[in-house]
């Protein structure tokens, strides 16, 4: 069975992961866990503990229970204001880590009680934030904080150095493809480029590397990138001739919901320029890959693990 390796975290991640996990394929997701919003800030700041929402969401996401549990653990107390807007898949988590001491005892817990197929691991188990450098050399500190920035933010790195999970590492080694998820590529994807152990395992694996463009920019983070930029990005941290292979939506968008992404929230869709990727040796898959579920453009992740997995039974060629 090929196993994959994907870096992530967030909606973008565990969207493709509903798709991928329909396929024979042994996927292992890496998920970043610096994240300080909401209710998993609250958490980290009541429990000294890394974030715990991506994970929780990704869980899910693999997970074969059926839709009543699936209801239960995203179940948010709305009107507590002790349990504070916590969601229960949350909360089991951060029990888990306190009982349990670390994500690598916590998680084989939840794994079982959700019925996963694949692995999930933290890219670390340090509990350190994100940080952010802006045009004008002002230092955001925390993943929320640099989301929320009206400028642009031309740095990211940790207020530690981190260390990375070892069967991260283990995983790299033995995957046969590599894939960085659509999602921030800010605040999702990077945080896994910031650490030269992992970098340098990427970089020495047999694996391809295959990146999923994201379907909109996001307003100051990649305003007016088409794919080419996101790559270019990506490879300022992993490094040139990094990323092998890229899958971009080449569909056209035309929808009142277009207009409101671009009006209200100046996201706009991310354009496939072929020319500039061929000039930059990457293998292009190119599709129809999105779909609007809930009033929200997301990448269709049957389709898109779809297209992963034909490469793969291509022979990786």
């Amino acid at each position: 069975m090929k196993k994959i390796v994907i870096f992530g975290g967030g909606s973008g991640l565990s969207q493709l992961l509903k798709g991928l996990k329909l396929f024979p394929i042994d996927v292992t997701a890496v998920v970043s866990v610096s994240d300080n919003g909401r209710s998993t800030g609250r958490l980290r700041k009541d429990y000294k503990i890394p974030a715990v929402g991506d994970i929780s969401k990704v869980l899910l996401a693999m997970s074969e229970c059926d839709l009543e549990v699936r209801d239960l653990m995203n179940y948010r107390f709305t009107k507590s204001r002790s349990l504070g807007n916590h969601s229960i898949k949350n909360l089991l988590l951060t029990a888990l880590l306190d009982i349990k001491g670390n994500f690598a005892s916590a998680l084989p817990v939840l794994e079982k009680l959700l019925d996963i197929k694949g692995n999930v691991l933290p890219l670390t188990e340090d509990n350190v934030d994100l940080v952010g450098i802006r045009e004008d050399n002002k230092k955001l500190v925390g993943e929320e904080q640099i989301t929320k920035s009206k400028k642009k933010v031309t740095k990211i790195m940790y207020s530690n150095e981190i260390n990375v999970n070892p069967k991260v590492i283990e995983a790299v080694k033995k995957a046969d493809l590599i894939i960085f998820s659509s999602g921030s590529l800010i605040t999702s994807i990077i945080p896994h480029l910031l650490n030269k152990e992992l970098n340098k395992g990427i970089k020495e694996s047999k694996a391809k590397t295959l990146y999923v463009c994201n379907l909109f920019t996001q307003p100051g983070e990649t305003d007016d990138y088409k794919v080419s930029d996101h790559v270019k990005l990506l490879e300022d941290y992993l490094g040139k001739d990094s990323i092998d292979i890229v899958l971009a939506n080449n569909s056209k968008m035309n929808s009142k919901l277009v207009k409101k992404y671009a009006t209200e929230e100046q996201k706009d869709q991310v354009e496939l320029d072929l020319d500039a990727l061929e000039k930059m040796n990457k293998k292009v898959i190119a599709d129809k890959i999105y779909k609007i579920e809930d009033n929200f453009y997301r990448h269709d992740s049957l389709k898109t693990a779809y297209l992963i997995f034909s490469y793969l039974m291509e022979g990786l060629k």
